[in-house]
């Protein structure tokens, strides 16, 4: 009787010890495979030089809403206010670039864009799903038509531009050319300043997180000067 017994409490360790190795193994499989958080833009974060405490702008998030910024390839964060539209997911300004960049760098490639739960968008500036915040020569229902600018600007609307909000640069060396989040490389496209009706053709040499994102040489092309963005533009496809 008591070799039966002993048996019976080998066989149970045995079988305590098998089911601690599988719960071992399943917990193991678990904390591999859980997912990291998503980020709510893809693409690359860029920045313009519009100076002031760190902030962004968006051609998604409206006006007022939080979000941070995480450079993955050094783990700095920035956290800003949305405070304008933008022709990008996100465009930080340079304070908020700086918070996160690496030295030389005017580019995020590996980059995480949270929205923060606490944010509170003020009354009336927020966009409906899907919508991209109008430039400023696009008009909501309902609103007046900008008036003719100093310069003589037809107070005509222009032709429908393909990219909306604001188009900005990086610092990118070359001749003129572009980036996009929208155009595949090699893309000509004319950029057309509204404001002064200077214009410049560039081709699309790789991504971008905006949906066009001038070099250097391109937009001392087109930009009046001390302006760091387009605001009133025409973006045309070349067949």
């Amino acid at each position: 009787m008591v070799k039966v017994q002993r048996k019976h409490v080998l066989a149970a360790g045995v079988a305590l010890a098998a089911a601690a190795a599988a719960v071992i193994g399943t917990t193991i499989v678990f904390a591999d495979t859980t997912p990291g958080p998503q980020s709510a833009c893809s693409g690359s974060v860029s920045f313009s030089v519009e100076g002031g405490a760190p902030a962004a702008t968006s051609d998604r998030f409206p006006v007022g809403t939080r979000l941070r910024i995480t450079n993955l390839d050094n783990d700095k964060v920035a956290t800003v206010t949305v405070t304008g539209p933008a022709g990008s997911c996100v465009l930080l300004n340079a304070a908020a670039m700086d918070l996160v960049r690496e030295p030389g760098k005017n580019v995020i490639r590996r980059n995480l864009v949270e929205r923060l739960v606490d944010d509170t968008p003020p009354p009336g500036d927020t966009l409906p799903p899907g919508e991209a915040a109008p430039t400023v020569h696009q008009k909501r229902p309902g609103s007046a038509q900008r008036p003719a600018s100093a310069g003589g600007s037809p107070t005509a609307p222009a032709g429908p531009s393909v990219c909306a909000g604001p188009i900005t640069f990086s610092a990118e060396g070359g001749a003129p050319a572009a980036t996009s989040g929208q155009f595949p490389a090699g893309t000509r496209l004319r950029v057309t300043n509204l404001d002064n009706g200077r214009a410049v053709t560039v081709t699309v040499t790789g991504p971008a997180g905006s949906c066009v994102l001038l070099n250097a040489a391109a937009m001392d092309a087109i930009r009046e000067p001390g302006k760091n963005l387009v605001r009133r533009h025409t973006v045309e496809p070349l067949s």
